[in-house]
């Protein structure tokens, strides 16, 4: 049995992977994706499926964009044979001086959330995504379909487990077979933290992960061959 379980990042929602599920079921492949709710879609946390046959073969999957992995429960991420980290990071504040500086601006995002400011903020925060792409090129998201009540707060939760991040996220087995897809023109992590999630990974991983650097590419991976590279890179597991 092979099958996915994905999970978006801070402000996205499970619309996000529709291209990605289609390919993916298109091939076999069993797909879920987690939902955090933050506008009209309910929360979904999606659970593993047990093969048919106690011998089968099972090739469990996780994709996660940028936050994703921290988002994901870590019994669910402990039983992955596979992870795919996209745009992601183990620590969202970098070390050193930059540290201050972001901090503090993540703090800012935080108070503007049910404000008045809170719609250019957001819209702010989608345009440094999409970049180098315009935000028009983003598909449609919880920004877009209107905030709930709940979600803002776990908007708000999730912003605040953003800043708290330190290190891989729980339950990552070190078993897994790893793949980290960096994008070079991402606006939205710092380079320090992509160093520091390959460094990591490396200290806890059995073996190294794969590491692509998609010199185009900014944070919301706007690339619709990644989709057959990714399932290629999976498909070509030993």
């Amino acid at each position: 049995m092979k099958e996915v379980i994905a999970m978006h990042g801070w402000c996205g929602d499970s619309n996000t992977w529709q291209l990605w599920a289609r390919h993916f079921q298109a091939h076999g492949w069993l797909w879920q994706s987690q939902e955090q709710g933050y506008a009209t879609l309910p929360p979904l946390q999606p659970q593993w499926h047990n093969a048919p046959e106690p011998q089968a073969e099972q090739r469990r999957v996780v994709v996660g964009h940028s936050l994703g992995p921290h988002l994901l429960a870590s019994e669910v991420l402990a039983q992955a044979t596979d992870l795919v980290l996209l745009a992601s990071f183990g620590g969202f504040l970098p070390k050193g001086p930059a540290n201050r500086a972001l901090r503090t601006g993540l703090k800012g995002m935080q108070e503007r959330l049910g404000t008045a400011a809170e719609s250019a903020m957001l819209h702010t925060f989608l345009a440094r995504a999409a970049y180098p792409m315009p935000a028009s090129a983003l598909p449609a998201g919880p920004i877009q379909q209107g905030l709930s009540a709940n979600g803002r707060k776990q908007l708000q939760a999730d912003l605040e487990l953003l800043i708290k991040t330190d290190g891989l996220p729980a339950g990552l087995p070190a078993k897994a077979r790893v793949l980290v897809v960096e994008a070079a023109q991402d606006a939205i992590v710092a380079p320090a933290a992509r160093i520091a999630l390959v460094e990591a990974l490396l200290k806890h991983l059995q073996s190294p992960p794969c590491h692509w650097i998609l010199p185009e590419a900014g944070h919301a991976l706007l690339i619709p061959e990644l989709i057959e590279r990714v399932h290629k890179w999976l498909e070509s597991a030993p």
